[in-house]
This record gives C-alpha cells, structure tokens and sequence, in this order.
C-alpha cells in the first residue's frame, strides 16, 4: 500500500513539475513579446541621462553646414557664422587661430574662428559658447554620391553651442532667434555681389567621380552699368524698372497666388544692342547677384537642376544666347541621322573605307558623344518652372538670344518667359542719351543730320557709343558727330 502510495506521489510530482515547465515556456514567449529588454533598456538611458545630468548641467545644440540632403548650405549655419563675426575679433572671446576673407571694405578682412576654436558669448546675462568643428563623412553614410560626387565626400563643419541647463529657455526660445536675426544683419553690412559661373566639367576626379558641375565659382561683381547710363527708349526703360520693382516687393503677391517668386525675361535683338548691359543693369538696380550658366559646360539635365538648387535668392540667372548655347529642338539626332545615310549611300556607291579607319572614326565619335553636354529641352523647362524651380524665391531668369525665331515656342511662352523686350536698333532719343552721357551735349547742329541717318540705316547703340567716344586730347563734340554722321552716310550708300 505504501509503495503504491509513493509511486502515485511521485506520479503527480511530475505532472506537477510538467505544468509548471509548460507555464513558465507561456509566460516566457509573453515575456519576450512585451519587449522587456527595450523596456528595460529604455529605463536604464533614461537613468543615466538622469546621472549624467546631475554631474553635467551642460546642454548643446549642433549647427550643421549642410541641410539634411546637402543640396544646399545651411542658412542657420551662415547666419551664425556671421553673428559669431564680432565675438571672434574680441580679445575677451579667447579665440587664438581665425580665418580671414575679403571683405566689403577693400581695407578690412572679414573673421572668422578656425576648426577646433571655441568662443565665448554673453547674452542677458547667461554665457555660452560656440565650437567650431569639422567631421569626415561616415563611409556607410546613405545617399546617392554619385549624383553630389565631391561634394558628398567632402568634410563637414559645424557650430556646436553648449550652455547651462538653467538657461535652456532663455537660449531656445530667446538667444537662437537673436543670432539669426543679428547674423542676417551682418550679412547684409558686408554682402558683396558676386557675379557666378559653372565650372568647366570636363573631368573626372582620382576616386572616379565625375566633378563637373559641381560648383560654382564667382568674382565680385562690378560692372559699372546703370539704368542711369544705359541706352535705351524711356518709355520701355521706365517700363522695365516698374516691372522690376513690382517683381522686388511682389512676395505676398506670389504667395497669395500660388506662383513660385521668380520671373522670367527674354531678352532678343540683333548683336550690340545692349542685351548684356541691360542684364548688368537690371543686377544694379535690385542688388542681385548674377548666376552666368554655361549650357555647354553642363553635362545631364540633373547637374542642371543642382546648378540651380545652389543658386541663392535675389539673384539674376542668365543663359545667353541660348539658342547657341545648345540643339534643344532635336536636330541634332535628325543631323545625325542624315549624316549616317549620306555615308551609306557613298558606301553603295563603292568608296569603301578602311576597316581600321573606320573603327577608329566611330571610336572618336564615341568619345565626343560622352564629352558633349545631354541637356535637353526638358530638361531646361523643368529648369525654368518645374518643381525644382520653387525651391528659394526672388530669382530672376534671363534668357538673350539674337534670333528669337530660332527657339521652340514652349522655352519662350508666357509663364516661363514672362516678360520679351525687343532690343532694337539705336533710335534718335537713345542717340541723344548716349551723345550727353558721352560727349556732355544736349544740342548740337549736327544733331538732325544724324536723325535723318538713323532713321534710314540701321546702328546699333554699340556702334554709336563707340563713334562718339573721344580717341584723342583733339577730339570732341564736333569732331565726333562729324564722324558719326560721316560714317552712317558711308553705310548707307554701301547699303
């Protein structure tokens, strides 16, 4: 009896200890559902944090270069480069080694702190500081490299602001915003207008990335021509101003209608009379720099689209003569074309080259295929007012051309080229302009013979600008009319 009693014990011990095991496995896998290690881990960070904080009272907030995407540089990062201008030049900022730049004042250098430089500032009564510092790019970094190229390689700077804990209000909420508005401030005082072009892209950098148009280079822009001093029929100049002031203060306007801010000119007429100048007159009167694209240089519609994204606001782009610049009609593959069956024709014919020259030909023809520029019309309507054409405000788009009737009717409509100005052959109130800029006469009696001439052959302000320039200490207002006048006679007879 004992020992069936002590088998039966042992029995229910095991179907016991069976459903325990089988419990215990349930609650595990419910366990490991939950989570607990996040649960756990998150617990342990935030305890840390806690301890961290109690020996730390530091907080900081980094200021990258670049945006997220590195299409553009950061307008926070520049602002606070600019604000940190004045703390830097301070003896009381501690900095020891700064980087100098030209600045608008031919005589002054504009500052600012080297890599690994820390300066101190004071703002109602809380002091901070700000880190300069520069970074490698992770190799495992995301993104297409192929399509930034050098730039996506690049080393990346930033500021890096530390401060108290205590002060973590007044810094967000009152001393950030401060910088940024003082930054643009000083970037005003010391902007200079730069005049901007595509670098060449004929070339492949040591990594095997292509470097072509990947940047723009730039000079100060100085080009002395005004509305005050440009040739050209009042009426439409004063036509121009009005249409460029408008556009200038036009932001609400453009928001309210959902437009992009930008504006479109075409500007068309025979050589020399007065595309480019108008250009440089435009860029003096709103204080734009100016973005000069070279088509050619441009290799794929998508090197265009990034040529425009680092284009800045209050800026002039120019593509001139644009119809040179590019076949953006689709001639070119019907040349091709035509050349191709012109040279099978003369193969039936019986001139039959060289095998070897032939290959060496198609080769060559080859290599020129991938050095040309692929941009095509498309790709230069996306560029004028696709999607990417929203990104930034206040630009303007000029394109020049000497003969308008050359470009498709889609690259020149209204809403792409908003506004067309004929530039014309010189008229007598732009010859009279042009005589008192250049000779200091309002009257003089050789003044309707030349109205006479100009009415008959056609001179373009070029040409009369250069005629009525003195050439020597014995020439002046008489001598040079005389020759004017002289010369359209002669033209006029060729003719």
């Amino acid at each position: 009896m004992e020992a069936s009693s002590s088998l039966w014990s042992g029995v229910n011990s095991g179907i016991v200890l069976s459903l325990l095991a089988v419990v215990w496995t349930m609650l595990w896998q419910g366990l490991q559902g939950l989570q607990l290690q996040h649960f756990f881990g998150r617990h342990s960070r935030h305890l840390s944090r806690r301890l961290a904080a109690a020996f730390d009272p530091y907080l900081t907030v980094t200021v990258a270069e670049y945006d997220g995407g590195r299409m553009r540089r950061s307008d926070a990062y520049k602002e606070a480069q600019a604000y940190l201008q004045r703390a830097t030049r301070e003896a009381r900022g501690g900095v020891r080694h700064l980087k100098a730049e030209p600045g608008k004042d031919p005589d002054r250098m504009v500052l600012s702190m080297d890599d690994n430089e820390e300066v101190a500032d004071e703002f109602r009564g809380a002091t901070v500081w700000w880190l300069a510092y520069t970074a490698q790019p992770r190799e495992d970094a995301g993104g297409p490299s192929y399509f930034w190229g050098r730039a996506s390689r690049a080393e990346r700077r930033f500021y890096r602001l530390c401060f108290l804990e205590r002060d973590r209000d007044l810094i967000l909420g009152e001393y950030l915003p401060h910088v940024r508005r003082e930054g643009r401030a000083v970037m005003v005082k010391n902007r200079q207008r730069k005049l901007f072009t595509n670098i060449s892209g004929d070339s492949w950098d040591s990594d095997g990335f292509w470097s072509g148009g990947s940047s723009w280079s730039h000079v100060v822009f100085e080009h002395p021509k005004t509305f005050a001093t440009l040739a050209m029929d009042p009426a439409k100049k004063k036509e121009i101003m009005d249409d460029l002031d408008a556009f200038r203060g036009g932001k609400d306007y453009y928001a309210r209608v959902g437009k992009a801010w930008k504006r479109g000119y075409l500007l068309y007429g025979p050589p020399g009379t007065g595309k480019s100048t108008t250009i440089a007159a435009m860029a003096n009167y709103l204080d734009y720099d100016v973005y000069d694209i070279e088509l050619t240089s441009v290799r794929t519609n998508t090197d265009l689209r990034k040529l425009f994204i680092e284009t800045t606001s209050k800026s002039i782009i120019v593509i001139e003569d644009i119809d040179c610049s590019l076949d953006l009609t689709g001639k070119r593959k019907k040349k091709k074309q035509a050349a191709e069956g012109d040279g099978e024709g003369s193969k039936d014919g019986g001139d039959k080259k060289d095998g070897a020259e032939a290959a060496g030909k198609e080769e060559e023809e080859e290599k020129e295929d991938k050095s040309a520029s692929k941009v095509t019309l498309s790709g230069v309507l996306n560029f004028i007012d696709g999607l990417w054409s929203a990104c930034g405000g206040e630009r303007i788009i000029v394109f020049t051309t000497n003969h308008v009737e050359k470009l498709d009717p889609a690259l020149i409509r209204r809403g792409r080229m908003d506004k067309h100005i004929e530039m014309s052959y010189c008229c007598f109130e732009s010859f009279r302009f042009l005589a008192r800029v250049y000779l200091g006469v309002d009257a003089h009696p050789l003044f309707d013979a030349v109205a006479s001439l100009l009415r008959e052959a056609d001179m373009t302000p070029a040409d009369v600008a250069e005629n009525l320039t003195p050439k020597g200490p014995g020439e002046d207002a008489d001598s040079c009319l005389a020759a004017l006048a002289k010369k359209e006679a002669a033209d006029d007879d060729e003719e």
